[in-house]
């Protein structure tokens, strides 16, 4: 079986959230549509999509809100147009940034923009480190939460220290807020509040939601004006839009309002770990519902280890195990959702024996 069907055939899965059927998730949006009369938006234009944009520029605290088809499109294009108003092509990047790992050269390829990596790979960029750069900026970038090194956050005084010098600098500071939600929690503040201070901001509606993609970017309404032209140049203007916005719009609150209780849950998932040390959570104390757990074993022990208790115990433990810095070590990625939520204490415990007893063993050959 493919890493997708073992997956399928679990029935019980640790990390993120309960995943429909595509039977299903239709069924459940075309109920949603009935209930709420929607039709179809045309080239972006309509009152559900309208709404959704609204509803997050508020939240957020921005002029305006324009929903893209991808956060690479958005992210791009957005610190483009941050570059071209600051008059210069340079953008501060973190190490793991997604636009360095995951978008293959795009931003140098198309001319978007010129990077200059920021801080240590392994812990989030500072503003003294971003003091440092003796260039002139037009643009800095910061991820919360920083998902490549599990979820690590700047303090609440390191960020509100970045915005003051990116403010006092005249930088444009852009927030990859994929996971911004997850933070929330951790700092004890309203995403609203840690937007503030942000010149434009990018959330997904797939990643901590559960939609079916898409993402939106957020800034001052000349900002998200320019942006919108600019998405049309790059085939970003998709006729109708609507199955992205109803599979996001029809659980978004509910997704909210359940992001405390993950935290509390990631938090209650530390404290467990603490009775199986070859799990080893990094960052030491979660600062998002997500965490990496690191692994005396390799990154192909890892993946067996999962297929192997998948397949006698349907149980689900990962989705992908990543090589380690140390040799035949190895790191897993665990979100925490409806998933984790729903399980009984007891039930994860016994998970998680299970799961170190395997590691033990393969450690042990």
């Amino acid at each position: 079986m493919t890493d997708a069907e073992l997956r399928a055939s679990c029935t019980t899965h640790l990390p993120g959230h309960r995943q429909p059927t595509p039977a299903q998730l239709f069924a459940a949006m075309a109920e949603w549509c009935a209930e709420h009369q929607v039709a179809h938006d045309v080239y972006g234009s309509g009152a559900l999509i309208q709404e959704l944009e609204q509803q997050l520029a508020t939240l957020l605290g921005f002029e305006s809100a324009l929903f893209c088809i991808t956060g690479t499109m958005t992210q791009a294009t957005a610190l483009r147009i941050a570059c071209d108003e600051r008059g210069s092509r340079l953008v501060a990047l973190h190490p793991t940034s997604h636009i360095l790992r995951h978008e293959r050269s795009n931003h140098s390829l198309f001319g978007h923009f010129q990077a200059l990596q920021v801080g240590d790979p392994h812990r989030p960029w500072s503003v003294n480190e971003l003091q440092a750069i003796p260039d002139q900026l037009g643009a800095a970038t910061l991820e919360l939460p920083m998902r490549e090194i599990g979820g690590q956050c700047q303090s609440w005084e390191e960020l509100q220290a970045i915005k003051d010098h990116c403010r006092a600098q005249n930088i444009h500071l852009h927030l990859d807020g994929a996971r911004l939600w997850e933070c929330a929690s951790a700092y004890g503040r309203s995403a609203g509040q840690i937007a503030q201070g942000f010149d434009s901001v990018y959330v997904s509606l797939y990643k901590g939601i559960g939609g079916m993609g898409g993402a939106v970017l957020l800034g001052k309404a000349s900002f998200i004006a320019k942006a919108q032209e600019w998405f049309r140049r790059q085939g970003g203007n998709v006729y109708q839009r609507t199955p992205y916005v109803v599979a996001a719009a029809m659980q978004f609150e509910q997704r909210l309002a359940a992001m405390p209780a993950y935290f509390a849950r990631t938090v209650w998932l530390y404290e467990t770990l603490r009775d199986f040390p070859l799990l080893t959570p990094n960052p030491a104390w979660p600062q998002a519902s997500m965490l990496h757990l690191h692994l005396p074993v390799s990154r192909e022990q890892a993946n067996d280890i999962r297929n192997r208790i998948a397949s006698e115990h349907g149980i689900w433990l990962f989705n992908a195990a990543n090589h380690a810095p140390l040799p035949n070590h190895s790191y897993v990625e665990l979100y925490i959702g409806d998933n984790l939520l729903s399980l009984p204490d007891q039930r994860v415990r016994e998970i998680l024996a299970l799961w170190s007893t395997a590691l033990a063993e393969a450690h042990a050959e």
